[in-house]
């Protein structure tokens, strides 16, 4: 147990892993991680199956059986991802029952090709929710137009939502009022409140990438000044409008029937210019009740080198709000720069997820027995 892991977790950032693959199950290294790194949830999405299916021989078995009953390779996809995340839910389950079901959760997303169609995420949603049969699941939707009414009813269903792909703080608080109006049916529904949870996955290391990409074309000393500052102070603008909300009336009401308060999480952590510290989106957002996605290696570079020291988030939104500021002066538009990655992300998500089918149908093709 490493000192920056144990305090980030005291402060009240919970660590979820951003991965999951077969052999992180059958090695034991997941639950070596929620043993010795106080990893307490994992997120998935399609990019990382897509790596962890074209990689090795853990899921050649599966895929045998499969390709001998001859499913459709979207059946495969469902049958196996849905395999790990249900074996991942039974192995952070005394996390889950720990935290009275705050942590100890597993993500899985709907097609990203549904992104832009609300009935067919809902019905994504109960049918991935329905496989998985896990208390501790989290069923993961964009957080695009279509989405956010997708997210009303997910969560009005008593189903669990991450709420994924959310960069402008416009659309985050179109989310929490999402998650509020959800609560709000579930509890006209005669449902338990107290067992519904949610997430609202804000991405922080892309702003920056587009940022720095825009404020390198400009090239003055005032642009290179803001290299590297709008994640950061998007984010912590997040936290701003989260504790506005869940201090509100209407939060109050819903309070007081049992409802969970939908926590902000940090995900996209992982720095991807090599000039800032490979832990800068972990150390300069810690704040009570958030949670922090990492990808393995910045949780590696936490656990050696992370420098966590206390609450780093209060206090700094007049500072934030000025930086954001000087980008518009600058001409950088922030709302252009957030409907960009929100496209971008979109698209990725999708392009992820036809590597996949790709990759999954070469799998069955290569494993179908031969006939006879």
């Amino acid at each position: 147990m490493t000192d920056a892991l144990k305090r980030l977790s005291e402060e009240g950032v919970a660590i979820w892993l951003d991965d999951l693959s077969r052999k992180r199950i059958t090695s034991g290294n997941l639950a070596e991680l929620i043993d010795q790194q106080h990893v307490v949830g994992v997120t998935t999405n399609p990019t990382i199956f897509q790596k962890a299916i074209s990689q090795g021989d853990g899921y050649d078995q599966q895929l045998s059986d499969l390709a001998a009953r001859k499913v459709t390779v979207e059946e495969a996809i469902r049958m196996i991802t849905t395999a790990d995340v249900r074996d991942a839910a039974d192995i952070l389950r005394p996390v889950f029952d720990a935290t009275n079901g705050q942590d100890g959760r597993v993500s899985i997303e709907v097609d990203p090709r549904l992104a832009h169609n609300t009935k067919a995420t809902v019905a994504e949603a109960k049918q991935l929710a329905w496989l998985v049969d896990r208390p501790n699941t989290l069923i993961k939707i964009p957080a695009t137009r279509a989405g956010l009414p997708a997210i009303a009813e997910t969560i009005g269903l008593g189903i669990s939502v991450n709420v994924t792909l959310i960069f402008s703080l416009e659309r985050y608080r179109a989310v929490m009022d999402a998650y509020l109006t959800g609560l709000e049916k579930a509890k006209e529904r005669g449902l338990d409140l107290s067992k519904i949870h949610s997430v609202a996955s804000f991405f922080v290391s892309r702003v920056d990438t587009e940022i720095d990409k825009r404020l390198d074309g400009i090239g003055t000393d005032e642009a290179k000044a803001l290299r590297g500052k709008a994640a950061v102070a998007n984010a912590r603008l997040a936290y701003q409008a989260y504790e506005e909300v869940f201090s509100s009336d209407r939060w109050q009401a819903l309070e007081n029937a049992g409802a969970n308060k939908q926590r902000p999480l940090w995900a996209s952590t992982g720095v991807k210019d090599p000039a800032y510290p490979d832990t800068l989106y972990v150390t300069e957002l810690v704040a009570p009740n958030t949670v922090n996605t990492m990808p393995e290696a910045t949780l590696e570079a936490t656990d050696d080198h992370g420098e966590v020291t206390g609450d780093t988030i209060a206090g700094t939104y007049e500072q934030a709000r000025a930086d954001l500021d000087a980008l518009e002066r600058l001409g950088i538009s922030y709302d252009d720069v957030v409907q960009v990655l929100e496209d971008e992300g979109v698209e990725k998500f999708e392009a992820s997820w036809n590597d996949l089918l790709k990759s999954t149908q070469a799998e069955l093709e290569r494993l179908a027995p031969s006939e006879g």
